[in-house]
């Protein structure tokens, strides 16, 4: 194990799930916890597809890869009713179904589920690699969780060496990686990149836009959006995206068709992302709704100055408050959206007041 560790890190892998932690360090983490190790392969975000063509695709080389980790003590985690569920059980090997909720494929959520408990996300302080306690006081033990692409890497690290895998990506970012495009372009599906190429590159891809776009939309429900005329400019890589309050995040490209509100769009993201939640904390039972409410009188032109600073303070709430990062992420996205299609919204309400006319 300890030369598997050796290897990958001197590939440099990063995690293929969307934090990009170095893989090595959590390799090390499960060898020295005897952890229990969870692949996902949920594909939990919106709009991804990744995970589930790495099973379709790779599923020999993430087992042989998942061999070296920890032989015996594998779960790969699929979403109930799932291809990739269907595919993990024919292939005869342990599997974890996760339920279809937005967080629920969440690390922490699938340690929990591994253990016996619900699919919930436990705080952000309770580490899982050394074991942990559910909110039910459940014990849990040591589990660490690699997404399914960063285990088919491995393989191919073991196959073709780390000099193979760093000929790709950037110095920071190296290695292949999968990015899932869809919406307004010619073919949308699954394709293989790297770090360091121009969004306009990804688009180039999947044959480029079918039809007219002002918007891309990154990474789901804790992405953001990017305008279509920064995609030549803007490189897909940390450096890159990281002006824009981006990243590459889980790889996930979506052009936005020009036809589509993009406000609608965001209110419907809000909302949905309100009513995924495992609905075990503040921000989301509460803040997420207050949210939701606030941006709908934004969106409906119904909004004075005061309304909208007041979803300026919602957004600001939701930071660093939950158990996961799931209010973090819908705040960035939202902040994004005003950031690049604040033009878009309604002329604030004018309202009487005691001096006069606002």
């Amino acid at each position: 194990m300890t030369d598997l560790i050796d290897l990958v890190a001197r590939a440099g892998l990063g995690g293929r799930g969307g934090a990009g932690f170095s893989t090595a360090i959590k390799l090390r983490a499960a060898h020295e916890h005897r952890a229990m190790v969870v692949i996902n392969a949920c594909d939990g975000e919106l709009g991804a597809a990744k995970d589930g063509a790495v099973i379709a695709h790779h599923l020999d080389e993430v087992l042989a890869a998942a061999n070296r980790i920890a032989a015996d003590n594998v779960l790969i985690a699929a979403h109930r009713g799932s291809d990739t569920l269907a595919r993990v059980q024919a292939a005869g090997v342990e599997w974890l179904e996760v339920p279809n909720r937005y967080v629920a494929s969440e690390e922490s959520s699938l340690a929990a589920l591994a253990a016996g408990g619900h699919a919930r996300p436990l705080m952000r302080f309770a580490p899982i690699t050394s074991g942990a306690r559910d909110a039910a006081g459940r014990s849990i033990g040591p589990t660490v969780v690699f997404n399914a692409e960063t285990v088919w890497r491995i393989e191919q690290i073991v196959r073709r060496g780390p000099g193979w895998f760093r000929s790709y990506g950037t110095d920071e970012e190296p290695g292949p990686r999968l990015v899932t495009i869809g919406g307004a372009v010619c073919r949308p599906g699954v394709y293989e990149s790297s770090a360091g190429v121009s969004i306009a590159h990804l688009l180039d891809l999947a044959g480029g836009l079918a039809e007219p776009s002002h918007f891309l939309w990154l990474n789901g429900a804790g992405g953001g959006l990017l305008p279509v005329r920064a995609a030549r400019s803007v490189r897909w890589s940390r450096a890159g995206l990281g002006p824009h309050g981006l990243g590459v995040g889980p790889a996930i490209v979506h052009a936005v068709p020009a036809h589509t509100d993009i406000w609608e769009l965001v209110a419907g993201v809000v909302e949905r992302a309100g009513a995924e939640s495992a609905g075990q904390c503040g921000p989301c039972v509460f803040g997420l709704p207050a949210l939701a409410e606030a941006l709908d009188r934004v969106i409906g032109g119904r909004a004075t100055v005061g309304d909208r600073r007041l979803l300026s303070r919602r957004l600001a709430l939701l930071h660093r408050r939950g158990a996961c990062r799931h209010p973090d992420g819908v705040a960035g996205f939202v902040d994004s959206a005003l950031r690049v299609a604040a033009h878009l919204l309604p002329p604030p309400v004018r309202v009487a007041t005691e001096a006069g006319v606002a």
